[in-house]
């Protein structure tokens, strides 16, 4: 097994330096030189911030995944709202707390720039993070692409429009994806992350009270903490089996009827992805392979690099 990860680390980082456009500017090795640190400070954050509580990672995971959803992955879902500006944080999928974790990247951020002033933005921060909480909780590691550079504003409006939500159908799923340039093997990898993390019974409601391809008795186990009426904020582990590691537990609920979110078990319902579902289910191997692969191709989503955006010196606020 150390064998087929060693290959797979080299098969990541031929993928990197052989991506084309703004991600042919991103590297592994982007700050060898000018902040050697970074890594280990990341690194070392993160573990302790696991050891605290699993859900740091799993939060940290989905802020990734929604940053780099809205602009590419340019730290814009990190900005805080302004009188003049509405952030990212409150709209759409993001709304209602469903993402947290900012305070943890302000953190690691003040770390770094203790180590290298002004010179790894949060952009890249946040990509470190999500590959450290995958690897902390039990998951893959890979070689992370760096270089990216901050934006200098939101879009609220893309949050509201590009993220698809929890009752999301296959179509859009798929639609979504390819918009970021991201194949329907994507799609059933990165659904993945919800191996680990909750969900608010507003999210899933619907799912265990009205959907016919529910495992009944998952459904019953589910509606004693999400009430058909009230208890909006009631939460349950998305994958109930494994809540806290990272592992293809989530493909065996969805291969038995029991994903929580309706947009979660559109991957595995008589459909095209469920041989990626059953192979997955049965192969954890298979299934980190394809996860490290597609974080990589997520990573690369509409990065800044080079003059573009700025490097942040606090993630929240934009340099004055």
């Amino acid at each position: 097994m150390a064998a087929t990860r060693l290959l797979l680390a080299a098969a990541l980082a031929l993928l990197v330096a052989a991506g084309g456009g703004a991600d042919a500017q991103l590297s592994a090795g982007f700050y060898s030189a000018s902040c050697p640190t970074v890594q280990g400070v990341v690194r070392q954050a993160m573990s302790q911030a696991v050891m605290n509580s699993s859900r740091s990672g799993a939060a940290i995971l989905r802020l990734f995944f929604h940053d780099c959803f809205v602009n590419g992955c340019d730290a814009s879902l990190l900005l805080d709202d302004t009188p003049a500006t509405p952030g990212e944080k409150s709209a759409g999928a993001n709304a209602g707390g469903s993402t947290f974790g900012f305070d943890l990247i302000d953190s690691i951020k003040t770390q770094v720039e203790a180590a290298c002033p002004a010179t790894v933005s949060c952009a890249d921060i946040l990509a470190l993070a999500a590959r450290d909480a995958v690897n902390l909780l039990g998951g893959p590691s890979w070689a992370v692409p760096l270089g990216r550079r901050d934006a200098t504003f939101p879009n609220a409006t893309g949050a509201g429009t590009d993220l698809p939500g929890p009752d999301s159908g296959l179509d859009r799923l798929v639609a979504a994806f390819a918009a970021k340039g991201l194949t329907s093997r994507d799609l059933a990898a990165l659904s993945g992350a919800h191996t680990v993390g909750n969900a608010r019974c507003l999210s899933f409601r619907t799912r265990v009270y009205c959907d016919d391809n529910v495992s009944p008795a998952f459904a019953t186990q589910q509606r004693q903490i999400c009430p058909a009426s009230g208890g909006d904020d009631a939460d349950a582990p998305l994958d109930a089996t494994t809540p806290d590691v990272f592992d293809n537990g989530y493909y065996r609920s969805l291969a038995a009827g029991a994903g929580l979110l309706h947009s979660d078990q559109e991957l595995f319902n008589n459909g095209p992805l469920d041989s990626l579902v059953r192979i997955y289910s049965a192969n954890g191997d298979a299934f980190f392979d394809d996860f490290a692969a597609s974080m990589v191709r997520l990573g690369n989503v509409g990065p800044l690099t080079g003059t573009d955006g700025e490097i942040r010196l606090n993630c929240r606020t934009v340099n004055s």
